[in-house]
């Protein structure tokens, strides 16, 4: 599917052009509402036709116009959360001055909340259901404990009423201020007898008259004469408890009730009932059954044994309730119920925890030890490792038949087609520095192949030795030069911070410049802005660099921002939708913008003929980055051998190791996010985030001889180009972290299709070294992550099933992230409360020591480099700052937007942005046209659509250089066949009967609105 054409611009001059699309379709038969959305922001249809004109408006104060911001269920559940915070609070306390500002900090705090929601409830799991279950209570001491191998009671100074023990001053002075003088001949006794426990009166209904269950309140001394009220009267145990705490409880062992073992249950006279135990002496000695003859029966016939069962069979909860009142003399030492529950759910969480490290550890070693190495081997993966790849048809001859520009290695094939008719066919048109060669002779590991792949670099404010840096390892990698372009795009005339030239300046002056092309012209193309500013100018510079084609894109601006600070830039998103955009336009034969035509032909001169539409692959790499030689091929090898990979990264290393303490940290933290989280991940052929920095995107993919869109889909395109974004989950996803949105919108269009780790491939790059630097950087990140996550955990076609599924897992991760500061605060209180403690606890250390130096073994087994045990003990050191400094920054920084201190321009103090809403847009001033109407413009031919002679720099430089205006020159075209009149003919776009892209064939003449684009395969 693909957008209708545009509009007439003529009739929608002074109106914004709005194309913001929500992430919702990853498939046609399932859309999908994404997570933090607003219905109106949804396709009303498949057809994603652009929007009617809209009359203007005649009120001078419409800009002025309060934006509606409550227009969906979140934006509602933000603001009621946040109603106890006016807006003008919003605006005088916390400085946000308009509504959308306002709602954004609603928003913001809204998450908050639900992030400490998260993080209370995972420390109520880990401490307060322990409480909640299994309360400590009362402590229990023994009643008795082995003495040279006897059991023998243990003897107290403190005294002990129904079981519990008091200090001895303590009941001496409650004693005093009853009248009543209680000395040490007390020590070690139970002082029950004279008091009356029964504050309930459950004990009422069993008295018989002058004859009460209780018996006489008199406690009488070992070593003769008793303590007693002078009425007689009893002491009340509510009193005592409410007059001082105890100290705990007496808890009785089953050795203690059964001295001479199980087989002999009559010799105490200690019945256990509940968790409590009885000493029935004093009911024995009675001749009265007050509670009847079924307990009576009930309590001699148990002595020894647990008789709760028989006796709330035979009389029920009054019966108990008043036997514990008049017999108590201390605790069973067992588990309750809640102790038991809590004791298995901490037995389940531990497990599950261990099985999730362990499955995640044992998934990252097979891919590391089997399928890593196999992707980019002639044949690739095979048997149950490929099972997506051949179920999305990567092993189906067609697929790898070559083109005439398109050399496919041999691949493992049907019977059916012997391999050496698909050898004979991958051989036409083998460049001499074939990349296999240049790896060092004829390599047999690693699939011989050329595909066409265009090198994206992007450029803000980088200075010459780093974009030398970058541009040098590009151009000196082992990949055939004849197929591979530079696209470098100077995201606007910006002057880095400590530099004398512009970045645009240092990028040209680097390239090998024909002298026709030393002076181009201004180009306008449609901006990812708003207001004026959707409008931009940019000039395409062609040339060489060091032997290798480069176009050079300079975004300069119109001539209202010339003159202002940053003229052009609209941010690196801008920068890559400019080759998506052209690539989309081209493969559809759509009408090109301007700037589209000027790097189409241009290009097409610089290969020498090989026109954009032969290009399937797209290396991005930022300005910074060191590619290693051999790292290109390696990533080329592995798309061609399997068509269903969409996407994959190599692995970024750190240039500037030691250059400060904050480099230091990151060193392992770089390491163990490819190596495990990536490695991981691409065993399950869904890789969530393809690093910026070093990764490379498949444009189009085969499918049975004809050609699906990928990083080319007008689908992707739409939802990337979004370039009116008002709500905090959308300037999350698409301002601070593009690089993983767009691999998150590439899973979610192609649930089916792979993105995978490559670590064959490497690259160096340069990390921040400033503590204030990197918190800029990880404050992006991490709220880009958070939120690309809550978007992926709602993709439901992911790999895997239940628990075992891809989804399961990102929806882990997005759980880890949003409680890294209350995880890192329980694991420092356990270390802190385990090495002060005289019962640590070991199960919760086990735990820690497995997450934490796991990582060190899965070094030691695949790597065998000792320095990064060096570098995890670092990293570990510095987990304070990576779990709880940089989360919680992050996460009140919600809705920080702008990119801070990570890239720093001459004379600007604060980011702030770019693509403000500023003015009013003029479409008329944006020009799209057929392919045809540019060309006959450009070369003054007449339009001959079924024949087109390319001009060359061996024509009239009026053609080719910008400071002249074209004069209309009728040339009438050679009768002899273009040199590449045919080179469009190889392919067809899929699910369509015409040729693909600019056919110059003999075809009818085509009209004016392109065919519709094939279904891409999901």
């Amino acid at each position: 599917m693909r957008p209708g054409p545009p509009a007439s611009f003529g009739s929608q001059q002074h109106q914004t052009i709005s194309r913001s699309r929500s992430l919702t379709r990853p498939e046609r038969q399932r859309p999908r509402q994404g997570m933090i959305r607003t219905p109106s922001q949804q396709p009303a249809g498949l057809n994603n036709a652009p929007p009617p004109p809209v009359a203007e408006k005649n009120d001078e104060n419409d800009d002025e116009l309060k934006p509606k911001v409550l227009t969906s269920w979140w934006s509602w559940v933000a603001f009621l959360a946040t109603c106890c915070f006016p807006p003008f609070v919003i605006r005088i306390v916390f400085r946000k001055p308009n509504a959308l500002m306002q709602q954004a900090w609603r928003e913001k705090v809204t998450l908050v909340y639900i992030i400490l929601i998260l993080c209370g409830a995972l420390a109520y799991v880990t401490y307060g259901l322990n409480e909640t279950l299994c309360p400590d209570g009362i402590r229990n001491y023994p009643y008795s404990a082995m003495v040279d191998g006897v059991r023998t009671p243990v003897y107290r100074e403190e005294p002990r009423v129904f079981g519990y023990l008091y200090e001895l001053d303590t009941l001496k002075s409650f004693f005093s201020s009853k009248g009543l003088n209680l000395t040490n001949d007390y020590e070690n006794m139970e002082l029950g007898s004279i008091f009356d426990a029964d504050a309930s009166g459950a004990c009422a209904s069993f008295d018989q008259g002058a004859i009460k269950t209780k018996g006489v309140c008199r406690l009488d001394s070992p070593y003769g004469g008793s303590i007693s009220q002078p009425d007689g009267s009893c002491l009340s145990f509510a009193e005592l408890q409410a007059y001082a705490s105890t100290n705990g409880s007496i808890g009785f062992d089953w050795v203690d009730l059964r001295p001479r073992g199980a087989d002999v249950l009559d010799d105490t006279d200690l019945v256990v009932l509940g968790d409590s135990v009885l000493n029935i002496t004093r009911y024995l000695s009675s001749t009265n059954k007050f509670f009847g003859d079924q307990v009576d029966i009930a309590l001699r016939n148990n002595r020894g044994n647990d008789a709760s069962y028989a006796i709330l069979a035979a009389a029920g909860n009054p019966t108990r309730d008043c036997l514990l009142a008049r017999y108590r003399v201390g605790s069973m030492e067992t588990d309750t119920a809640g102790c038991i529950a809590n004791n298995i759910v901490t037995n389940i969480m531990f497990a599950v925890i261990i099985v999730i490290i362990v499955i995640r550890y044992s998934m990252a070693l097979l891919f590391q030890w089997v399928i890593a190495k196999r992707l980019v081997k002639p044949g690739g993966r095979s048997n149950w490792l490929a099972w997506r790849s051949i179920k999305g048809g990567n092993d189906d001859p067609a697929n790898h038949i070559p083109g005439p520009y398109n050399n496919y290695g041999p691949m493992n094939v049907a019977n059916n087609v012997s391999a050496a008719s698909i050898s004979s066919a991958s051989s036409r048109n083998t460049p001499s520095d074939s990349s296999v060669v240049g790896l060092g002779g004829n390599r047999s590991d690693i699939v011989s192949t050329e595909l066409y792949t265009v090198m994206l670099v992007t450029c803000y404010s980088e200075g010459e030795e780093g974009l030398r840096t970058t541009m040098d390892s590009l151009a000196e990698t082992t990949y055939s030069k004849k197929h591979k372009c530079f696209f470098v795009v100077a995201d606007g005339m910006i002057t880095g911070a400590g530099e004398t030239r512009s970045t645009p300046d240092i990028v040209v002056s680097m390239m090998e410049l024909d002298p026709t092309m030393t002076n181009p012209k201004p180009c306008s193309y449609l901006a990812v802005a708003d207001g004026e500013k959707q409008l931009n100018m940019a000039k395409v510079y062609a040339g060489h660099y060091k032997g290798v084609p480069c176009i050079t894109i300079v975004k300069c601006g119109t001539e209202e921002e010339q003159k202002g600070p940053k003229a052009g830039n609209r941010g690196k998103r801008d920068s890559q939708l400019i080759l998506m955009s052209f690539f989309q336009r081209v493969l559809f034969n759509d009408r090109l913008s301007e700037l589209d035509y000027e790097i189409f032909w241009k290009a097409t001169w610089l290969m020498k003929g090989v026109t954009p539409d032969k290009f399937e692959l797209a290396l991005m790499v930022d300005a910074d980055t060191k590619v290693l030689p051999d790292a290109l091929t390696y990533m080329v090898a592995a798309m061609a051998n399997d068509i269903t990979i969409m996407g994959l990264c190599g692995e970024t290393r750190i240039a500037n190791k030691r250059a400060s303490w904050v480099t230091a940290i990151q060193v392992f933290e770089y390491y163990i996010s490819h190596h495990y989280a990536k490695a991981f991940e691409s065993l399950f052929g869904i890789v969530t985030c393809l690093p910026g920095c070093f990764s490379m995107f498949r444009i189009k993919a085969p499918k049975n001889g004809a050609w699906v869109p990928l990083l080319a889909n007008p689908d992707i395109i739409l939802e990337y180009n979004q370039n009116v974004v008002t709500t905090l989950h959308e300037k999350n996803l698409l301002l601070l972290g593009e690089d993983r949105f767009l691999s998150t919108l590439m899973l979610r269009t192609f649930p089916k299709r792979q993105m995978m780790f490559v670590p064959q491939a490497r690259c160096r790059t340069i990390v921040p070294d400033e503590f204030k630097v990197l918190l800029s950087q990880r404050r992006r990140w991490i709220n880009s992550t958070v939120h690309n996550l809550m978007e992926l955990v709602l993709v439901s076609d992911l790999c895997g099933i239940a628990c075992l599924s891809m989804q399961f897992s990102v929806f882990v991760d997005l759980i880890a992230a949003l409680v890294l500061p209350a995880a890192i605060t329980m694991t420092i209180y356990l270390i802190i409360s385990s090495a002060i403690s005289s019962d640590p606890q070991w199960q919760s250390l086990g735990l820690l020591l497995c997450i934490l130096f796991l990582p060190g073994i899965l070094i030691g087994i695949t790597t065998f480099k000792l320095i990064y045990i060096c570098w995890m003990i670092i990293y570990i050191i510095a987990l304070p700052i990576w779990n709880f400094v940089l989360p919680l920054y992050s996460f009140w920084h919600f809705d920080d937007f702008s990119w801070g201190a990570t890239r720093v321009v001459a004379g600007e103090k604060k980011d702030k942005g770019h693509g403000d809403a500023e003015g009013k847009f003029d479409s008329s001033r944006l020009v799209m046209k057929k392919w045809e109407d540019w060309e006959s413009e450009r070369t003054g031919q007449r339009v001959n659509k079924n024949r087109m002679t390319l001009m060359t720099p061996m024509d009239k430089p009026i053609a080719f250089d910008g400071g002249n205006n074209l004069s209309r020159v009728s040339v009438t075209p050679s009768l002899t066949p273009p040199p590449f009149g045919n080179i469009f003919n190889d392919r067809i776009m899929y699910g369509s009967a015409s040729n693909s892209l600019i056919s110059l064939s003999n075809t009818p003449s085509r009209t004016s609105t392109p065919p519709p684009p094939p279904p891409p395969q999901r």
